[in-house]
């Protein structure tokens, strides 16, 4: 049975990644509760596990005595020679327990817990597995699709996760055995309850995809030529992407861009057309927020805003009258995207002061 048992754990520990040593504590915790349990709560149980002599012995530890008043730590003398020749008064004596003498209810308890810890472990996997990729992209392959809820059923490679409509970018479609790109936004356990599943996010809507995307493309970026400063992303419809250059001899706009528009059209192909500007970033404010507001080109004047709200920058920017609503944008698209990419709250106004009749 012991041979078994080491067997077992050598199998988990191989082709699970379970970590032994912890499962270990947990079967020992299972194996002291139901010893206690079957026999009177002993006070001094012994229970020595080893995977590297494959032992494996319960006892109860029980002092000689030669009058017992206490029934669960002490033991005659005549019947402590039956369990060892050696015994003496005021000695101790370990009662070996073998498994069949354990009763019925506590050795399915006992493997209850052999059952959870294995769980437990599995789950702890999961969680470590998952949680150093924490913001990076995964490639992924689609299993399920939820035609009701509108969701897709992934396969990780490590197990299978869901990616709600909430987190897909808006109108695109998957089908079975599509690989698909996830970026894994944040990894949660719950400490108290390891019995549930660690809490996994997954999203194709978040802007750090955008920006993972691009360190695959660019390589000035992956090798930090060339930094991401910010993003913001409306998916689906537009992106704006700030980016600096640490070499003054490297474009970081022209970088992006790549020969012919290769490295952009490559992202915005993974991303199913959605539209992204790739703004210079400056440490001048003004020059920052005005080449956020590109397309538009015109931008007369943009005055900084001082004593405004507490934690709250603002501008004021001057566009010429011809370009009002491209740096507005649909619905102001552009200038919302713009004033996340800044941290600025920017209002635009055109150049004559008329907004117009139409």
């Amino acid at each position: 049975m012991n041979n078994e048992f080491f067997d077992a754990l050598s199998i988990l520990e191989q082709e699970k990644g379970i970590n032994v040593e912890s499962l270990l504590e947990k079967i020992t915790v299972a194996i002291e509760n139901a010893v206690k349990k079957d026999f009177g709560d002993p006070e001094n149980i012994i229970i020595n596990i080893d995977p590297e002599t494959r032992k494996f012995q319960v006892a109860i530890r029980k002092e000689v005595v030669s009058e017992v008043v206490n029934p669960r730590a002490e033991i005659t003398l005549d019947e402590a020679l039956t369990h060892s020749k050696r015994a003496k008064i005021g000695g101790h004596v370990d009662i070996k327990i073998k498994t069949k003498d354990m009763g019925r209810i506590a050795a399915q308890s006992a493997k209850h817990v052999f059952r959870q810890g294995i769980k437990e472990e599995e789950r702890l996997n999961t969680f470590k597995e998952y949680q150093s990729k924490v913001h990076e992209l995964i490639s992924a392959k689609v299993v399920g699709i939820d035609d009701v809820r509108g969701s897709v059923t992934l396969d990780m490679g490590t197990g299978e996760l869901m990616l709600p409509q909430s987190e897909m970018i808006p109108g695109e479609r998957f089908e079975i055995g599509e690989s698909v790109k996830v970026y894994v936004v944040d990894v949660k356990r719950n400490i108290e309850k390891t019995s549930r599943p660690p809490k996994i996010m997954i999203s194709r809507t978040h802007p750090g995809m955008v920006k993972r995307l691009f360190e695959l493309e660019v390589p000035e970026i992956y090798d930090g030529t060339v930094e991401v400063k910010s993003i913001s992303r409306e998916a689906g419809s537009r992106t704006k992407i700030a980016v600096y250059s640490r070499d003054e001899n490297v474009d970081a706009v022209g970088a992006c861009i790549g020969a012919k528009s290769q490295r952009i059209d490559n992202v915005v192909s993974e991303l199913g057309g959605e539209k992204i500007d790739i703004v210079k970033y400056s440490d001048d404010p003004v020059e920052f927020i005005t080449a956020a507001l590109s397309p538009a080109k015109h931008i007369v004047k943009v005055e900084l805003i001082e004593n405004a709200e507490e934690d709250v920058k603002a501008c004021r920017v001057t566009v010429a009258d011809n370009e009002l609503s491209l740096a507005i944008g649909n619905k102001g698209q552009n200038v919302r995207l713009a004033a996340r990419l800044t941290g600025y709250k920017i209002d635009i106004r055109p150049e004559s002061g008329f907004y117009g009749e139409n």
